[in-house]
């Protein structure tokens, strides 16, 4: 078996390199190659901001570790500093308005559940054996039935459930544990001062790379109105193409159903915006609650958009010639409607007023009242097909009606939040 050599000289000597080691150098670069791309890739599938959201997190615990780790820092805290360790796992959240709203929620229950339970525990040390225990159960039944109570009103649920739930905690410990007044005060003043390390910890690492939950939800918004026009766009194109047998077209509604579906995200997000503090182009008090409300219409035109979609593929849909006497007006409007959903949503992501309402009173009027009076005209003897066609009229004049609904919403939106004038072109 032969085998090349190739001489490579050095200073001093020559090195000789068989073929069978230039191949398997070869190799290893390439495996290296391929090491790299594959890290290439994994990274390029990870979600960029779950990825700061980790690294932020283990920033936080190793920041709070210290107190256990530098002797001088436990010989202040003790074996207290568990609690800041507690709130740090506890309290960090993805968005830093949720961590801002729990760790305030946890600071306020924590005070009151204290106090309360400090005053408690020396009514009951100063009452006796048996009036102790008397006074200790009877605060603990009135907080207990009291708190849990006001955690089942929806208002407090959905902003202070987590607050309240730590007030319970704290009064039950302070109250039972036992201990006699004078240490109970030391030691709540311990926790506190630990749960408030673990608090100043989980706010510095937050305001790193902040991730908003008010940009979040201004964004998605935006997007749901290009979802829609997509869909709607879908919807008109397999319309006119029915009649073509050469032609298929099929209907995608798993963005409508994003749609529908994203009620308890945006709830929670716009929740979490109400914490946070003025960033960006978003101020104190900035409207979220419109975007609730935008939400709800565009989940309602979603609906209507998968009942469209059923109206079209329905096998008693009128017949192909009386499709076609419609098809023309319909597809104007559809895409009206479409290139009205996407500059609505362009508005809002861009912050700048538009005129989709006014675009919707001078593009569509014609449109709409030239569709209906084919309708009228329609002089079909199959009942079921007068019905199809009317039924199918019926779901485009909706979603018009909805589309002029979501304008003069995004245009109170703007007016409250002060979009700028959108710059004509000259």
């Amino acid at each position: 078996m032969s085998s090349n050599v190739v001489p490579v000289p050095n200073e001093e000597n020559i090195i000789i390199i068989s073929q069978h080691e230039q191949n398997k150098l070869h190799k290893t670069k390439l495996s290296f190659i391929d090491i790299v791309s594959f890290l290439k890739e994994i990274i390029a599938k990870l979600d960029i901001k779950k990825v700061i959201h980790s690294v932020k997190v283990g920033i936080a615990l190793v920041l709070v570790s210290l107190l256990y780790l530098l002797d001088p820092l436990f010989q202040k805290v003790g074996q207290n500093a568990m609690w800041a360790i507690i709130t740090v796992i506890v309290v960090f959240e993805f968005f830093t308005g949720a961590t801002l709203r729990k760790g305030i929620n946890r600071a306020i229950g924590t005070v009151l559940g204290g106090g309360l339970g400090c005053l408690a525990a020396t009514l009951a040390d100063e009452s006796g054996e048996i009036g102790g225990a008397l006074v200790v159960g009877i605060s603990v039944i009135i907080i207990g039935v009291g708190a849990t109570y006001s955690r089942l009103i929806p208002s407090v649920k959905k902003k202070y459930d987590y607050g309240v739930m730590i007030f319970i905690l704290t009064f039950s410990l302070v109250v039972v544990s036992g201990v006699r007044a004078d240490k109970i005060m030391k030691l709540a003043g311990e926790r506190l001062s630990n749960i408030g390390m673990g608090f100043a910890v989980c706010i510095f690492t937050s305001f790193i790379y902040p991730i908003w939950a008010g940009d979040e939800l201004h964004f998605s918004t935006a997007t749901k109105f290009d979802k829609l026009a997509t869909s709607i766009q879908g919807c008109i194109e397999c319309f006119v193409i029915a009649n073509d047998k050469e032609k298929k077209a099929t209907i995608d509604i798993s963005e409508c159903k994003s749609v529908m579906h994203s009620k308890s995200s945006d709830e929670s997000l716009a929740n979490f915006a109400k914490w946070e503090p003025w960033h960006g182009k978003f101020g104190f008090f900035y409207p979220w609650e419109k975007y609730l409300n935008i939400g709800e219409v565009l989940r309602e035109l979603a609906a209507m958009i998968i009942s469209f979609k059923g109206c079209i593929q329905s096998v008693r849909q009128s017949s192909p010639t009386e499709r076609d006497n419609i098809r023309e007006p319909c597809e104007k409007i559809g895409l009206s409607l479409a290139t009205i959903l996407m500059e609505l949503g362009e508005s809002i992501r861009d912050m700048k007023r538009c005129r989709a309402k006014s675009l919707i009173t001078q593009c569509m009027r014609e449109e709409l009242s030239l569709l209906v009076n084919l309708d009228k005209n329609n002089n079909s003897t199959n009942h079921e097909s007068t019905l199809g066609l009317a039924s199918f009229v019926f779901q485009i004049l909706e979603m018009v009606d909805k589309v002029e609904l979501l304008a003069t919403k995004v245009e109170e939106l703007g007016e409250i939040a002060h979009f700028h004038n959108k710059k004509l072109d000259v």
